[in-house]
């Protein structure tokens, strides 16, 4: 798969999503083309590059979580309001982030990706930030489809 930090069109929808939700932190994850796992493949406002190196399993992760429900998730007050492991949730601890919001992004039907906005501090996003959100997603799906189901370029 082509590479998304060479794609311009990729960074400027993270990009311009950090400033209109007014986020520290917007990430891009896709699963696996081989295998379920799931990876995070971009990230805007990062404090460092530890999104690069993880991977988590269908169903596991907050990543893994939303590709295997299919549903939006939101955490106002990390690591406080989850259920399970502090470990579950290697995005969050890796940037520090205390509070997210984070949809599907669908191709051929099925959830094969996940956005992701984050805060360094407790949050609840609301209804018109989710909104946006869901919007820069669907962007991403379009820009997202000829590589994504096209195996590569």
């Amino acid at each position: 798969m082509t590479e998304l930090r060479d794609m311009p069109a990729v960074m400027e929808v993270c990009d311009q999503l950090l400033k209109d939700v007014g986020c520290d932190f917007v990430a891009l994850a896709l699963q696996n083309e081989v295998g379920p796992d799931v990876r995070w493949h971009f990230a805007s406002g990062n404090e460092n590059d530890k999104y690069k190196r993880i991977t988590v399993r269908f169903g596991k992760g907050i990543a893994g979580k939303i590709i295997s429900s299919g549903s939006p998730m939101m955490i106002s007050d990390f690591p406080n309001d989850i259920y399970g492991k502090v470990t579950d949730h290697p995005i969050m601890l890796a940037e520090k982030l205390v509070s997210c919001y984070a949809v599907p992004l669908f191709f051929n039907g099925s959830p094969k990706g996940v956005l992701l906005v984050g805060k360094r501090r407790t949050y609840t996003f609301i209804d018109n930030e989710q909104e946006m959100v869901k919007e820069s997603a669907e962007t991403l799906e379009q820009i997202l489809k000829g590589h994504i189901l096209g195996g590569g370029a």
